[in-house]
């Protein structure tokens, strides 16, 4: 069974937003999609940028913003080149006011 921990507020993160949040020591990026959380590992598999933070969002898909790289922010699955990999993708729950994510 997996351990959720919290990482944000619900309210400071509105719909077709994102952000860098740390969970456990571990970097995620984690959006907000028409109300429904997604996270996935916050750095890019290419040139280790942020997503999070550098990065931007259009609808599901994360544009890492120092190449271009695309991934799908729903599962971590890469969706353009130049990234090499797919990313980590994380279960999300909201619980309250609350967005917990089990890493």
């Amino acid at each position: 069974m997996a351990t959720y921990t919290k990482a944000i507020k619900v309210a400071e993160l509105a719909p077709g937003t994102k952000r860098t949040v740390v969970v456990n020591g571990k970097r995620i990026a984690i959006a907000n999609i028409d109300g429904v959380f997604f996270a996935i590992d916050d750095t890019c598999s290419h040139a280790h940028c942020s997503l999070g933070t550098e990065g931007f969002l259009d609808g599901s898909a994360i544009i890492c913003g120092c190449h271009g790289a695309q991934f799908d922010v729903t599962s971590g699955k890469v969706l353009s080149p130049p990234a090499p990999i797919d990313l980590t993708s994380y279960k999300t729950k909201v619980e309250g006011e609350d967005v917990l994510i089990a890493v």
